[in-house]
């Protein structure tokens, strides 16, 4: 064999070396997608922007030497950690509709009407009035909540992305888990339970039922209806049993079609009509009781929905 073949077979090598190392690097990538979207999503409570920051880090891993990392997981749990924490910084910089009337993005999936209790597992566990609380907090706050209470990240790892000491970061989940816990609804009931009082909800709403409606209303319900920016007039927050009645009665004009669906582990409906969805309102059950109802009627956000035509043609009336 002569010299340049030998050199050729090198540079052949080194090639495949390389291909083969990238492909590993994918593969891993892979693997951790799912981790990383949850923690994504639980920090920006967004599906869009919880799959840029996916993806960047992605790019940021195929442009690091990672040969040294240990744990690579880890690494790209942090590399998330920052994305996000840079992206929530600039939206608040930015941010121009009422954070008192946003609602998160849904996580949906269609009710399993026969196994309620396999449905609520499937789904993401991190629910809609838990997100809603998390919009409130600073974003090094959310960051070392998020990472620290639901992902087990150190502080020592979270000091690095929120450049502050250990104590410091401790002291920042401490705040906020003390903001979730008197904000955040408590335990509700099995999620057989929750769909029983969510369909008693809609049938005393669409057949304007006031008793029935305060049967499964908490005195101190919150509903909270965000349109987006194209119907920005439908968003509100309305508190208290009675005048969140006097919205639900009109419900019985409408008669739509609906679809159970489960979102974020709670039952929720779907409003179709002429096979799309123009409303869905997910809710927050406590005890027997319903706490919270939230409303999203944001077309853009609804046109997004993971809901095939299939699904949606299952709405009845």
């Amino acid at each position: 064999m002569t010299g340049r073949e030998r050199g050729d077979r090198r540079v052949d090598q080194n090639r495949d070396n390389h291909t083969d190392g990238k492909e590993l690097l994918a593969r891993r990538f892979e693997a951790d997608r799912g981790h990383l979207r949850a923690v994504a999503y639980r920090m920006l409570g967004s599906l869009s922007e919880a799959e840029d920051a996916v993806q960047e880090a992605w790019f940021k891993l195929n442009r690091s030497d990672v040969g040294a990392v240990e744990n690579l997981s880890g690494w790209l749990t942090t590399v998330v950690g920052r994305v996000c924490l840079d992206m929530l910084r600039s939206r608040g910089s930015r941010r121009e509709d009422p954070l008192e009337y946003y609602v998160p993005d849904p996580v949906v999936r269609v009710a399993d009407t026969t196994d309620p209790e396999h449905a609520a597992e499937v789904t993401e566990s991190v629910g809609l009035a838990l997100l809603v609380v998390l919009e409130t907090l600073g974003p090094a706050e959310r960051l070392a909540f998020v990472l620290h209470d639901m992902f087990a990240v150190s502080f020592d790892e979270i000091a690095r992305i929120v450049d502050r000491t250990p104590a410091a970061t401790r002291q920042l989940a401490s705040r906020a888990r003390r903001r979730v816990q008197d904000a955040g609804p408590g335990p509700g009931p099995n999620a057989r339970r929750q769909r029983e009082i969510a369909d008693a909800f809609l049938a005393a709403s669409q057949g304007g039922d006031f008793e029935g409606l305060l049967a499964v209303l908490d005195p101190d319900v919150v509903l909270r209806a965000d349109g987006g920016r194209t119907l920005a007039a439908v968003s509100k927050v309305v508190r208290g049993a009675e005048a969140v009645i006097s919205q639900a009665l009109m419900y019985r004009r409408f008669r739509q079609a609906a679809l159970p669906v489960v979102v974020n582990g709670a039952p929720a409906f779907v409003a179709v009509v002429d096979g799309r969805p123009t409303v869905l309102m997910a809710f927050t059950i406590v005890g027997d009781r319903i706490v919270e109802l939230q409303v999203l009627a944001d077309p853009e956000r609804l046109a997004a929905l993971d809901l095939s035509e299939e699904d949606l043609a299952r709405a009845t009336y």
